[in-house]
């Protein structure tokens, strides 16, 4: 069994995509995939489920919902940042006295490689909901290799 979320699913047309974990290819899940609880399924969702090989690629051959609530923010210190509305960084904005007092502690948190890419993912999907998986799983390679050459992710 692989697991994914949810990236999008269009419930008048009965079907969506799933975004690996693992990266790769896009799998599309069909509506009718999740029996009687098709009308919980929404983007971000995750799920577990098995694939095959489709006339058109990759496709669910059983799914099953791991969580039916909106994702929950594992990280404490990420949950504000996670609600704020996204806000391009700028030149200006890497001046520290530009900063509101207490937010900088001059440490950080340093996530593990599968943490840092969950976190890109729910990122992407939330602000980017139009992105493929294909787009997704090439934004986090880069970013993730971007954070590990920055010390920012465990190795």
């Amino acid at each position: 069994m692989e697991t994914g979320r949810i990236l999008r699913f269009d419930e008048v047309r009965g079907y969506g995509f799933i975004a690996p974990n693992a990266g790769g290819e896009d799998v599309f899940v069909h509506a009718n995939d999740f029996g009687e609880q098709r009308h919980l399924v929404h983007p971000g969702m995750r799920v577990e489920y098995e694939v095959e090989e489709g006339e058109r690629g990759l496709k669910v051959s059983t799914v099953r919902i791991l969580d039916s609530a909106p994702p929950r923010r594992e990280h404490a210190r990420t949950t504000a940042a996670a609600t704020a509305p996204f806000t391009p960084v700028t030149d200006r904005d890497h001046d520290h006295d530009q900063l509101p007092a207490g937010d900088d502690d001059g440490l950080c948190d340093v996530l593990s490689s599968r943490e840092f890419t969950a976190e890109v993912t729910e990122l992407l999907i939330q602000h980017v909901p139009t992105l493929t998986g294909a787009q997704i799983a090439q934004a986090r390679q880069h970013l993730a290799a971007f954070a590990r050459s920055h010390g920012w992710v465990e190795s």
